[in-house]
């Protein structure tokens, strides 16, 4: 039993440097530097959170928001569009107050 265990033993660690090297040369195929993005999202949004005039100037109303099957909104609030996001904003100051995520 002992000896089982000792060959066991010994292969695995010759075979570590060999994994560790199938796994760095199926890596290099990779340009260097180069990262690609997991959220094509620009923003994090979040409830609270004062949009920024940048970031206002991708959005844009829901006027008809049935169509969305949304909720309609309580006064002094409106519904707008970024990217494939749906936002509940107040009218005054611009604040996120419900968010609803596009597929």
């Amino acid at each position: 039993m002992k000896k089982i265990f000792a060959v066991l033993l010994s292969a695995s660690f010759l075979a570590a440097p060999l994994v560790a090297a199938t796994e760095a040369s199926a890596q290099d195929h990779r340009r260097p530097g180069v990262e690609r993005d997991v959220h094509p999202n620009k923003y994090k949004w979040s409830r609270g959170h004062r949009m920024s005039p940048a970031e206002r100037r991708n959005m844009r109303d829901v006027r008809d928001y049935r169509r969305y099957h949304l909720a309609p909104p309580p006064r002094g609030y409106r519904w707008v569009q970024v990217n494939n996001d749906y936002l509940m904003i107040s009218i005054a100051g611009n604040v996120i107050s419900n968010i609803i995520s596009g597929r």
